[in-house]
């Protein structure tokens, strides 16, 4: 028997009413988004990701969210060295898993996107509706020289990706054999079936950080993900009353600093009690969901999930299970 089938509201809203939504970022990479040595760093292997996603599933997690690598940093850890590709990676999640939103996270520019387009909607009906799309353009250069890539200025990537949601939202559409001609791509007899499960498109998130890269995720997406960016901390601090005007200068810097740091993330680090309050202060800031990365999933999950989401329900930002 076949799930309901979801609204735009439904998968945009992940399929429940909480306020702040609570996902797991970057458990697709040997270790993680912690740069350390310690030796419980993630292992990034598909047993401990099925592991963790059924574990999150049965939590009330909202999302899962990959990042896309190709090659690690090297170094003694080789960090994020191994890593599974996210598309095939979250349909494998959502055939094991009932209730999470699984995204892929997919580079334009890598990716056709009719091949693209079909390999979404594959994961999107085995997930009954839970897939979503984090479209990323690319920034590393030297994965992009392993492809035989070469990378456009800033500008044209956003141009190129453009062309290339275009193309796919068409083909979620109810469009058949239409054509497509820009800049970029030239394609004819474009058709694509089956479309996404129960009529709806999935959800579509992007993180793009510069003025050109946030006016493309404002025309083209549901969700935009923001990683630690200056005005979100100004924000955050001017909620704890800490800003450039009460603070001396070079100390309202640290404190920005030690918000910003970690591959452009917010380190939260205390007792539940100060992990739930910085949360509440990110949801009053305006934030709608939050995706945290672990230094051990599978290790910390049950314990923020016993802890600090009975914080968050109590003041009403997430449901009661």
């Amino acid at each position: 028997m076949l799930a309901p089938a979801p609204s735009r509201q439904d998968r945009m809203a992940m399929h429940n009413a909480n306020k702040l939504k609570i996902g797991l970022f970057g458990a697709n990479c040997s270790s993680g988004r912690a740069v350390t040595l310690v030796p419980e760093r993630w292992s990034g292997s598909w047993q401990d990701n099925l592991k963790l996603g059924r574990m999150a599933d049965e939590a009330g997690i909202d999302f899962l969210l990959p990042i896309g690598r190709w090659k690690g940093y090297g170094g003694d850890t080789d960090y994020q060295g191994a890593t599974l590709e996210t598309i095939t990676w979250a349909t494998g999640l959502l055939a094991l898993t009932k209730r999470v939103t699984v995204f892929g996270t997919v580079h334009a520019p890598l990716f056709n996107p009719i091949i693209a387009a079909k390999e979404m909607v594959t994961a999107d009906h085995i997930g009954e509706g839970r897939f979503g799309l984090n479209i990323v353009v690319g920034w590393n250069e030297g994965e992009f020289a392993m492809f035989g890539v070469k990378q456009r200025e800033h500008e044209a990537r956003y141009e190129y990706a453009q062309e290339w949601i275009d193309v796919i939202k068409m083909i979620w559409s109810d469009k058949e054999n239409f054509d497509f001609t820009g800049k970029y791509l030239d394609m004819k007899g474009i058709r694509g079936k089956p479309k996404p499960f129960g009529g709806s498109r999935p959800v579509i998130m992007n993180a793009g950080a510069s003025p050109v890269g946030q006016a493309f995720a404002i025309r083209n997406c549901d969700a935009f993900f923001l990683q630690a960016s200056r005005t979100s901390l100004d924000e955050i601090l001017a909620l704890k009353n800490i800003t450039a005007q009460n603070t001396p200068e070079e100390k309202f810097r640290q404190i920005r600093t030690g918000y910003a740091q970690g591959m452009g993330g917010l380190p939260i680090v205390g007792d539940p009690d100060h992990v739930a309050s910085q949360l509440i202060d990110l949801s009053k800031a305006g934030l709608t969901g939050v995706a945290v990365s672990l230094v051990n999933y599978l290790d910390e999950l049950p314990f923020f999930c016993a802890e600090v989401l009975p914080r968050l329900q109590r003041v009403g930002l997430r449901e009661k299970r």
